[in-house]
């Protein structure tokens, strides 16, 4: 109660201080009107006439200070009150004055506060929507091809325009070629999905990463060959046991070789490495390529992006532009992190994979034993 008053008395930073002068210095200026009026009056020959003058100049003077020494709050409202009607009309941009430092201003500061995150809640909803704009017509530009081949070399089959058995023969296996690439689209994009609903659930395992990853470049290194590229193994030999969800991480991996092997210049080396601390694990994948732009390389992580001359490895069927996008939600979903160094033409994904989920997991297992 006592800091209240003293507050009140201090008058800082208070609009209820502020009032409280503001009607304690217009009960003064008043008072000195009317007892000014009243010894004028006392003086007078018509005294008694004039007797409800002091009282009189007493209301009006109490009146007109007060509004004098209240403007500035009544302007400050007019404003806050104009610049609610604008927000209100749909201009998030504009901000109220809050220049005040009493409770007017702080009502002014959750305003403009407010404004904000209503402004970059409508900017995510409009992300949002063209996302999916973005997704629509990007599974059906990706679909729509695949398909109109396999419809045109079917209809080819069922009209019998093959010249001999060799040409049937090589009908039926680019139908197949062109079926096993829309369901390799069809997965991707299904994957996606998957991995950036909320409701994923990842089955960790205890694995050894260092057998994952040489058992994975075993299966890669033929289709690198036929490509004219190399790979460069520094693994190691030491097991790295981390917790995992190995068909999810395996997808990750392979999705990155798979990028370097479109992106790397033929023939020419891809880089595998594989180290470990006591915290987290890293693999990284190097490849040496055409050059980024800064503006190509901020995207190249986003959702159905792909860059130009990454189409022309021969060899390699054109993907969604989704493969980067869902390695680095799996790496996430593991607590870790994707990144990419590029410099010069030559581009570094890293993985980093903390070892606590691991850790976590065991304790959380012999809790539920219990």
């Amino acid at each position: 109660m006592k800091n209240k008053l003293f507050n009140l008395i201090k008058g800082k930073r208070s609009i209820r201080a502020e009032m409280f002068w503001t009607f304690v210095f217009s009960l003064i200026i008043a008072s000195f009107m009317a007892s000014f009026a009243a010894n004028f009056i006392n003086q007078s020959q018509i005294a008694y006439q004039l007797r409800l003058l002091p009282l009189i100049i007493f209301g009006i003077a109490f009146i007109l200070s007060f509004y004098l020494l209240t403007r500035r709050v009544v302007n400050f409202l007019i404003a806050l009150a104009d610049g609610l009607q604008i927000i209100s009309e749909g201009d998030l941009n504009y901000r109220v004055p809050d220049t005040r430092k009493d409770e007017l201003g702080r009502v002014a500061l959750n305003i403009n506060m407010m404004t904000e995150r209503l402004q970059r809640q409508i900017e995510k909803e409009r992300q949002i929507e063209s996302s999916k704009m973005e997704l629509i017509t990007g599974v059906s530009h990706d679909l729509r091809t695949p398909l109109t081949s396999i419809i045109g070399y079917l209809d080819l089959l069922r009209t019998n325009s093959f010249q001999d058995k060799d040409e049937f023969t090589r009908f039926v296996q680019n139908t197949y070629n062109k079926a096993i690439h829309l369901k390799k689209l069809i997965d991707d994009l299904f994957e996606y999905t998957r991995l950036t609903s909320t409701a994923i659930q990842l089955n960790l395992k205890t694995i050894d990463v260092h057998q994952l990853l040489v058992q994975m470049l075993f299966e890669f290194e033929p289709i690198a060959q036929e490509n004219g590229i190399q790979i460069i193994k520094e693994i190691g030999h030491t097991p790295v046991i981390a917790l995992i969800d190995s068909g999810k991480f395996s997808r990750a991996i392979d999705n990155l070789l798979i990028n370097a092997l479109k992106y790397a210049i033929k023939p020419g080396p891809i880089h595998v490495l594989l180290k470990s601390d006591d915290h987290r694990f890293f693999i990284e994948i190097e490849n040496e390529g055409q050059p980024l732009t800064q503006e190509q390389e901020n995207k190249l992580f986003d959702r159905f992006y792909k860059v130009d001359h990454s189409r022309s490895s021969e060899g390699i069927q054109t993907g969604t532009g989704l493969g980067l996008s869902i390695a680095r939600n799996i790496i996430e979903l593991h607590g870790g992190t994707l990144t990419l160094a590029h410099k010069k033409g030559t581009f570094v994904f890293t993985m980093e994979v903390p070892f606590r989920n691991c850790l976590d997991w065991r304790k959380d297992d012999r809790n539920a034993k219990e």
